[in-house]
């Protein structure tokens, strides 16, 4: 008798796992389901990828713009002086009076200064300082003409200058020796 229970156990235990097992169109559904998330998520990864390149695009053509209108607002704010410089051609030629003239070069130079000011432009201090590398081009040495001149800017050749802290041309300078 414990022979006929364990097979009637065993007889229950197939008829649950019969009922377990999959119909043929279930068993379909199951293996494809799947095969569309891999479909489905191939078409969001194509998605994106595109969607990348649209915006590598965008960002290239908007850089090339930027690059080609940057020095749009400078130019604009030196056009009056520009125009200063036009008339002061025009008068130079007639003018009597050299003071009237030299005044009038030297107002038209510190506007362009102060617009340039204005938008980050700083000349590197240079004369009498410690010769410093990370801001100046020593194009030569000659002896100084004083001993606490030795080591230090001694004549500036070409001026140096910085733009928003950045050093956009050393400065070239004669150092005593």
């Amino acid at each position: 008798m414990p022979e006929e229970k364990a097979s009637s156990e065993q007889l229950n235990e197939e008829v649950t796992n019969e009922n377990d097992l999959p119909v043929e169109g279930e068993l379909i559904e199951e293996s494809t389901t799947p095969i569309k998330e891999l479909e489905e998520q191939k078409e969001k990864y194509i998605r994106l990828l595109a969607e990348f390149e649209n915006y590598k695009r965008r960002t290239s053509r908007e850089r090339i713009e930027l690059f080609k209108t940057a020095g749009l607002e400078v130019i604009k704010d030196l056009l009056p002086a520009l125009d200063d410089i036009d008339r002061a051609e025009q008068v130079v030629p007639d003018a009597k009076d050299l003071e009237a003239v030299k005044e009038g070069l030297k107002l038209i130079s510190e506007k362009v200064k102060n617009i340039l000011h204005q938008k980050g432009l700083k000349e590197i201090e240079c004369k009498g300082h410690e010769f410093n590398t990370d801001m100046m081009e020593a194009i030569t040495e000659i002896s100084a003409p004083s001993d606490d001149l030795k080591g230090k800017v001694v004549e500036v050749l070409e001026k140096g200058y910085t733009l928003n802290d950045k050093i956009i041309r050393y400065a070239k300078v004669v150092i005593g020796k």
